[in-house]
């Protein structure tokens, strides 16, 4: 969707986080905010924003996450096919599922697929319960079915290639 030339993205704030830092003059309070950023089509992207105040920390974890944002498949609502990922101590796996079933996945995982637009799938949690560890391996679980999908399709193309030229030569 388009409005003025500019793409809608729906934006989830996941975690806000106070931090500080021990300084001569005293304590310096911070913000640190994940943030993730979907079309709810296929495109979806993940941003860390630190700043002094909270309102500054999400500005730049929606810019961050707008700019790195990656593509992936979806096939009638759900991901092409099953994925065990490993990223750290986080452990998730996705499942692909059928119509109606809906997102059944935990916090992290279940915002991730929301605003990418996957609309049935199952998952767990295996490792870790870090929100931030765990987004980042559903994201890296979904740029692992992109280039799986791209390799499949190179594949089909290579044979439909050779398909082809083995049939006009028997002609």
């Amino acid at each position: 969707m388009y409005i003025n030339n500019e793409e809608i993205f729906e934006e989830k704030v996941l975690q806000v986080n106070r931090v500080s830092k021990k300084t001569k003059g005293g304590n310096k309070i911070g913000f640190s905010v994940l943030v993730v950023v979907g079309d709810k089509k296929g495109k979806v992207g993940v941003g860390l924003g630190k700043a002094r105040d909270v309102q500054s920390s999400i500005r730049k974890a929606i810019l961050y996450a707008k700019k790195h944002m990656i593509k992936t498949p979806i096939a009638n609502g759900t991901i092409p096919h099953e994925i065990f990922i490993k990223l750290g101590a986080a452990k998730i796996l996705l499942k692909p599922a059928s119509e109606g079933t809906g997102v059944i996945a935990g916090g992290p995982v279940r915002a991730v697929v929301e605003v990418a637009g996957i609309r049935n799938i199952l998952s767990k949690i295996l490792g870790t319960n870090n929100k931030a560890s765990n987004v980042y391996a559903t994201i890296e679980a979904l740029k692992q079915l992109t280039e799986m999908q791209k390799r499949v399709s190179e594949r089909s193309s290579v044979k439909s290639e050779k398909a082809s030229a083995t049939d006009k030569s028997k002609k």
